[in-house]
């Protein structure tokens, strides 16, 4: 063989080399499909709930688990803890994900016992109570009971409308979390999550009221709750007796201007139901400015998993805020089909958003973080009682968005 043929053979022999190298390293590196995502992420939800349920039964029976005290133990939520239909809420979408017979049993175990919370009147969070759990249960059961639990929980909320400012009041003022605290008629912007409840019932009932208190509601919060970037405060105090706004102020964020995680999240999520079900286009254009603010705001990490107060200021590591990601995850795989030309970048978001949660940083090893699925959320920063924590509410809004997400 002449020296050039040798040459010629060599350098076609480490091409060949380098070209199955590459091949190797692509292959590797090749991310899962979507639907090997939501497979794996869902194996792993019934492995923790399995693991949950059993610790619950030798603890607090029937009680539902909202997340881990700072020694470990569960925290468990009382059957009117506003709190308390997301774990149920779980159990019904592992029932629709997986078909199992085995977690509609639970599903319902763990929601009937929550009757009694369609009658709390004393606030406003009897949506995410009876909605995430009897409304989830009707809509893959069709059982009537679930409808009327429905029904009368809207009946409800709807006593804490209040005509002269237009808004569903929060909480009433001798709350102990509140009191001393100076407010008249406090409305937080989580109030757009239970307009939901209220949107179901005229269906139920074609009794529009709770159709037009829900749009009276989430119009009024337009007005007064948002700044004109469209980030929110967390709470705005009315005058019960004139109606007029009395105070602007941000118990859960960093500070009274500052924009709390979870809040823009829930405003979000709230907006998009609120067109879905209504059809007004006011809602849907708020509901797109929120995603812009939020999508193109310079203090979320690249990862698209929010630091728990997007101004929060610390020498200190500030936590991120996986419940608020998995929420805005969920609220843009809805907002996606309602808004056309912003589809592809809704969906890319959301992506990144899945993907970063589904990753050994925020999900859970089995048998570990208490049985919970993401870690890495926080409740209320200033109690610091569920700060990086794992949450039932980041759970369900995870599960939610991944159905939506294998769906479309």
């Amino acid at each position: 063989m002449t020296l050039s043929i040798r040459f010629i053979a060599i350098t076609i022999s480490i091409l060949v080399l380098t070209s199955c190298k590459n091949k190797v390293e692509v292959k590797e590196h090749t991310e899962e499909t979507k639907q090997e995502l939501v497979k794996r992420v869902f194996s792993l939800a019934e492995y923790q709930y399995n693991y949950l349920i059993n610790k619950i039964d030798t603890i607090s029976p029937l009680l539902n688990p909202r997340s881990l005290n700072k020694d470990g133990s569960l925290r468990m939520a009382y059957k009117q803890d506003w709190t308390c239909g997301f774990f149920p809420g779980s159990l019904w979408y592992l029932y629709e994900q997986t078909n199992d017979n085995k977690w509609k049993i639970e599903a319902e175990k763990f929601t009937e016992a929550l009757d009694s919370a369609q009658f709390v009147k004393w606030n406003h969070d009897v949506g995410f109570m009876i909605q995430n759990s009897f409304g989830q249960g009707y809509r893959l059961t069709g059982n009537e009971t679930y409808k009327q639990a429905v029904v009368d929980a809207a009946k409800s909320l709807s006593t804490r409308y209040r005509p002269v400012a237009k808004v569903i009041q929060s909480w009433d003022t001798d709350a102990p979390w509140i009191q001393g605290k100076g407010l008249d008629m406090p409305i937080i912007i989580d109030n757009m999550m239970n307009l939901n409840l209220l949107y179901q019932a005229t269906k139920h009932t074609a009794d529009s009221t709770f159709s037009n208190i829900a749009n009276a509601h989430a119009t009024t919060t337009i007005k007064y709750q948002y700044r004109p970037d469209y980030s929110c405060y967390h709470i705005i105090d009315y005058d019960h007796i004139t109606g007029d706004v009395r105070k602007k102020v941000n118990f859960q964020g960093f500070a009274d201007e500052s924009a709390w995680a979870r809040g823009q999240a829930w405003g979000l999520y709230g907006y998009t139901e609120a067109y879905k079900e209504s059809g007004h286009k006011i809602f849907l254009e708020q509901a797109k400015k929120i995603a812009d603010y939020i999508m193109n705001n310079n203090k979320i990490p690249g990862d698209n998993i929010p630091y728990w107060d997007y101004d929060a200021e610390s020498t200190e590591e500030i936590p991120r805020d996986a419940s608020a990601a998995a929420i805005v995850a969920s609220a843009l795989l809805e907002l996606q089909a309602f808004d056309v030309a912003n589809k592809k970048e809704y969906l890319d978001y959301t992506e990144t958003i899945l993907r970063t949660l589904s990753s050994d940083d925020y999900l859970a090893q089995k048998n570990e973080n208490g049985g919970f699925i993401l870690k890495h959320s926080v409740g209320n920063f200033h109690e610091n009682n569920e700060t990086d924590a794992p949450l039932n509410y980041a759970d369900y809004y995870y599960l939610e968005a991944l159905i939506r997400w294998s769906n479309i």
